[in-house]
């Protein structure tokens, strides 16, 4: 038989009406209450059934809508989002779509009308185009978005921002004090702003150190590793060629791995690259990719959490949740040497 919700109280030692407040997130229970429920939760396997229960009234599910060509991404976030929904009780609609579609606002009310969701989910670019969020905004759609920058805008709905700024300063920095002048950078699709803030902080690094970007080592392109492989071929035919690179992610970098492979070149013997995210790319590849850490999948479950929060908020269930932020931090591995004759 399945557990039910006076079980977990008896487990917990609580009364079930304390379990139910737990569950629907009510702010009058104090923590110790609160983990003693979860503990119990998790431990009994337990469902709560909301939508016929505590959440009489309020829709079941939630949609994320991505436009991603990085699959570790996307399987990340998925798997994130799933883990909070189950252990909440709800069900998750997954729409990809292409944001560069002239008819990108009819696909999404189109969505939320066949759907019924409760509210959204986005990641770059849609949740940086001014277009899509105010649609979403005329419609009253409850929404969390996914975005690049030091901090949370100032808008009524709450977001998870990433840092990448200061991410991507502290990995060229990383780069500079190993001895290298010569770094170049392989930007993303510039749709997302993540490979623009990640530029920022590349440039950033440099100045302080009064070294200029060259134009001809900083070479946009796409999140991806026939992307990285192509440009780093190129950097890597120049007469002035760079002692390093930064790739704005971890696939990107691994296309620059695989580039210097077929030049001949030792990595990081004669030429150091370094990522950005921490995805399979980076430990998967031999040798292993210096690059900043970021929790794809706690980023999404903990996305998820505020949105189901801000559904509760609005039926008065819990108190409107506040944004928050993460801030990549550099992981350095064997990619990464000193610059050749430089110990």
């Amino acid at each position: 038989m399945k557990p039910t919700i006076k079980d977990v109280a008896k487990l917990a030692g609580v009364s079930f009406k304390t379990v139910s407040r737990v569950i629907n997130r009510e702010p009058s229970v104090g923590k110790e209450l609160q983990e003693k429920v979860w503990k119990a939760v998790k431990a009994l396997n337990y469902q709560p059934n909301y939508a016929a229960r505590e959440l009489r009234g309020t829709a079941s599910s939630i949609g994320f809508i991505y436009d991603n060509p990085n699959s570790n991404y996307v399987i990340d976030m998925q798997r994130g989002m799933l883990d909070e929904c189950r252990r909440q009780g709800f069900e998750l609609v997954i729409h990809p779509c292409d944001t560069s579609a002239p008819d990108l606002i009819d696909e999404i009310d189109s969505m939320l009308d066949r759907s019924q969701v409760g509210g959204l989910i986005l990641t770059p670019p849609a949740s940086e185009m001014p277009e899509v969020l105010a649609a979403l905004e005329k419609r009253k759609v409850n929404r969390v978005s996914i975005i690049s920058g030091s901090e949370a805008p100032e808008a009524q709905n709450p977001c998870v921002y990433i840092d990448d700024r200061e991410a991507a300063y502290q990995i060229t920095r990383h780069l500079l004090e190993l001895g290298h002048r010569k770094v170049a950078f392989l930007g993303g699709d510039q749709a997302h702003k993540s490979s623009t803030e990640r530029e920022a902080g590349y440039r950033q690094a440099l100045a302080e150190q009064r070294i200029d970007a060259r134009p001809e080592w900083v070479l946009p392109g796409q999140f991806s590793f026939a992307s990285g492989v192509d440009r780093s071929k190129h950097l890597l035919t120049l007469d002035d060629k760079p002692t390093a690179i930064f790739a704005c992610n971890d696939e990107i970098a691994a296309g620059a791995l695989f580039a210097a492979r077929l030049s001949g070149l030792d990595v990081p013997g004669q030429l150091s690259i370094a990522g950005f995210e921490d995805s399979p790319f980076s430990r998967q590849s031999w040798p292993n990719l210096t690059t900043a850490g970021q929790p794809i999948t706690e980023i999404a479950r903990r996305a998820t959490a505020l949105l189901i929060d801000q559904m509760r908020a609005d039926k008065g269930r819990t108190q409107a949740p506040e944004s928050l932020g993460f801030h990549p931090a550099l992981i350095v591995r064997d990619s990464t040497a000193p610059p050749s004759g430089r110990g």
